[in-house]
């Protein structure tokens, strides 16, 4: 199995940079010198241990011995575990070969099944709470047949996968220790703003007990921008290096707290990643902790953001079956068969304006307001059909798969 991918702006001033090269040189970078230049008039000639020692000054006096990256993963580094997964894989024969005709000729002695694969992926968690409880991403632990927690301390315990969630990608899974665990200290991401520090802690590529520094790039990203339109989240987007293996892991404020869960990576991209934020995660958890189902409500279209240019753009297209009201509002593309949508007589080509008298013009505006409602909530949608207006009531119900 290959490693589970998480389903990577910053400029530093002067000063900081400084630091920064103090702090590694403190740690043992070498530094090339000039063999054969000659000091410069009325200056003052210092050897290459004189300059290390006053670098290496300078920057514990600048950063009080201490990083705060040092002292945020070290409050939370010893919660954080290795996820490792495994799974069966039976793979059948080719339908081909099955065929009574072709058996006539060589015989029922072929195999009806080839041999089993065995699958294997790397993940990250971290412990929520003393009794063993570690929450993680449901595509870490997607399938598995067995999983395997591996602590800082090399301890390595059998997991069981107590609650997934897969609409907002989380899991927990429960290990007994049979003592007190390290438990992470959980912040709140409400309080996150952009250009704040981040630190991401995870094992990716397998590389165990990673760190890696950035900053808040972006708050409230949807799963729609990001790319994955099936999840139901606004992710917390940072530059700090996330790879796969990193997914289920922490992503921390400066102050070791964990402000999210990594997650996601844009393929195409460098220094974009995105986590969950925790405040979402902790409702969640404690759901999945009680084995209680997470609702999520749906209505059952698939949607498009609608502008006045937009819909000339399509209405000037002969080919076009029907009428676009030139107008900012959510367009309906698709209703999908035995749905809420379908029940209430939305129909492609509708567009929508308002719900419960609130007007809106961007499909996660809808969907904000749909996650919020509860489920068999009644909401009365404004919608504009060619050139008429119409009021439209819908019922929500739990979201399913509609792929």
């Amino acid at each position: 199995m290959q490693s589970k991918q998480p389903l990577s702006i910053r400029q530093l001033s002067t000063h900081v940079l400084a630091i920064f090269l103090g702090v590694v040189l403190a740690v043992g970078t070498i530094q090339v010198y000039p063999t054969h230049a000659e000091p410069a008039p009325n200056t003052v000639t210092i050897n290459p241990p004189q300059l290390l020692a006053q670098r290496q000054s300078a920057a514990a006096a600048a950063i009080g011995n201490t990083s705060f990256v040092t002292t945020a993963v070290n409050r939370v580094g010893p919660a954080v575990v290795r996820i490792d997964t495994e799974r069966t894989i039976t793979h059948r024969a080719d339908p081909f070969f099955e065929d009574p005709l072709f058996r006539r000729f060589f015989g029922d002695s072929l195999p009806q099944q080839l041999p089993s694969e065995q699958l294997r992926g790397v993940g990250s968690g971290f412990i929520i709470d003393k009794s063993g409880l570690v929450l993680t991403n449901a595509h870490v632990v997607d399938k598995a047949d067995k999983v395997t927690v591996r602590l800082k301390d090399g301890r390595t315990l059998v997991g069981k996968v107590q609650g997934v969630d897969e609409v907002t990608d989380l899991a927990l899974v429960k290990i007994n220790a049979g003592i007190d665990l390290p438990v992470a200290s959980l912040g709140s991401s409400g309080s996150v703003q952009v250009g704040d520090w981040a630190i991401a802690v995870g094992n990716p590529l397998g590389l165990d007990n990673t760190v890696t520094l950035g900053i808040i790039s972006t708050l409230s990203r949807s799963s729609a921008q990001v790319g994955i339109a099936n999840k139901r989240l606004d992710f917390i987007q940072t530059d700090a290096a996330i790879n796969p293996g990193n997914s289920g892991g922490p992503l921390l404020n400066a102050q070791g707290e964990v402000i999210g869960i990594n997650t996601a990576i844009r393929g195409d991209a460098t220094g974009i990643g995105f986590a969950i934020p925790i405040d979402k995660v902790k409702i969640i958890a404690t759901q999945l902790e009680n084995g209680e189902k997470v609702a999520h409500p749906y209505l059952g279209v698939q949607m498009e953001d609608l502008t006045p240019e937009v819909a000339k753009e399509i209405n000037a297209n002969p080919n076009s079956p029907i009428l676009i009201p030139e107008i900012n509002g959510i367009l309906v593309a698709r209703v999908v068969p035995n749905s809420p949508a379908a029940a209430a007589g939305i129909r492609p080509g509708d567009v929508i304006v308002e719900v419960d008298g609130q007007q809106i013009t961007k499909g996660e505006q809808l969907l904000n307001i749909v996650e919020s409602s509860r489920l068999g909530q009644v909401l009365h949608l404004g919608v504009h059909r060619g050139n008429q207006t119409q009021q439209l009531s819908i019922r929500t119900a739990q979201l399913r798969d509609v792929s």
